[in-house]
Formats: C-alpha cells, structure tokens, sequence
C-alpha cells in the first residue's frame, strides 16, 4: 500500500501538470495570435495639395484643392481631416474632424467626397483678412498625422480707382516708383529752370 500511495499522487500530478502545460501552450499561442489578427496594416497615405501658391480678388470663392492617396485602401471616408492657416498672427484652427470650427463662420467649410479621397477647402468672399498659408492634415484610424505642403493664400484688394485692382504689394511698388520719378524730374529740370530764371533776369535787366 505504501508502494501504491507514493504511484498514485505521482501519477496525479503527472496528469495535472500535463494538462497545465497544454493549456499554458494554448494560452500562449492565443495570446500572441490575437495582436497579428488585431493589428491594422500600416497606412501609405499622400496628402496632396495643389497649387503651392493661389491668388484671388476680395468677393471672389476660392477652393484650396487637396487630394489624398492611399494604394492599399479604396475607401477613406474614416479618416479624421483638418485645415489650419499660418500668418504673421500665428496659427488658426479652421477645420477639425472634418467639420468647420470657426465661430459664427459659415464662410469655410470642406468641400469634395472624403471616400474619394477629395478633402479641398472652400472660402466664400474671401476678404484681405484671409491671406496666409493653409495646411491640410489628415489623422490615420492609428493615431498617425499626415499634412500637407501648404498653399500660400494672396488676396487682391480693389482699389476703385480707375478700375485698378492690385495687390497691397503692387501698389506700394508703383506708388514709390512714381515718388521715384517725381524726384527724378526735379533733379533733371533744376538746371533747367535755373537757366531760365536767369535768362528772365537778364532780359528783365535790360
């Protein structure tokens, strides 16, 4: 009996630690098979804009086009968009989640299909106000964020005069250009009147 009773606690534990081990295997194998099923591929997404540069008159709609392009997934409309604006002010949220974000705005708002990858930006009679450089920035379903080169905004203001409508830029070149000339003509006609008034003079003399 004694023989019996040191075989049988052996052959018990034989068995419960036998089926420990099988089910710590399973366990293991579940455990590192789960996170390959539930990890999602790694993203290749484009964000494109074009032009890097756009120009617009005060009153005008502008549309501040913006493409994205990924291989691996035909359809985009998960993604999270937003646009911002950088000028000397700083930066300007003006969309986030794919909704506008500005107060009492209804000026700015996405336009295109995101499922088709069409993200572009779309402001109503812009205003001097608006010029700056927009970004475009895409947030993945992992937390990845994506952006844009940027599209740098100039605005064109209307003078009224004369039906002129000119940058600020422009005009400030043309009217130092004219100064320019104005001095220009003093200087060259200073001899000139010079002679004459003593011409004058000497006819008066005489």
């Amino acid at each position: 009996s004694a023989v019996l009773f040191s075989l049988f606690p052996s052959t018990d534990v034989g068995v419960t630690g036998g089926g420990a081990n099988k089910e710590n295997a399973a366990a293991v194998t579940h455990v590192t098979a789960q996170p390959l099923l539930l990890t999602p591929e790694p993203w290749n997404l484009l964000v494109t804009q074009t032009p890097a540069k756009e120009k617009a008159k005060e009153g005008e709609t502008v549309v501040l086009n913006c493409h994205l392009n990924s291989p691996q997934r035909p359809s985009l409309a998960d993604l999270m968009v937003k646009w911002y604006k950088e000028d000397e002010k700083g930066q300007m949220d003006l969309l986030e989640k794919n909704v506008t974000v500005l107060p009492n705005n209804s000026r700015v708002f996405m336009s295109g299909d995101l499922s088709q990858g069409d993200v572009s930006l779309i402001i109503l009679n812009v205003t001097t106000s608006d010029h700056g450089i927009y970004f475009c920035e895409v947030t993945l379903p992992d937390g990845k964020v994506v952006t844009g080169d940027g599209t740098k905004l100039r605005i064109r203001r209307a003078l009224g005069l004369f039906g002129i409508e000119e940058s600020i830029g422009t005009i400030i070149g043309v009217v130092a250009a004219g100064i320019g000339g104005i001095v220009i003509l003093i200087i060259v006609l200073t001899p000139q009147l010079r002679k004459c008034i003593l011409c004058m003079r000497q006819e008066s003399r005489q």
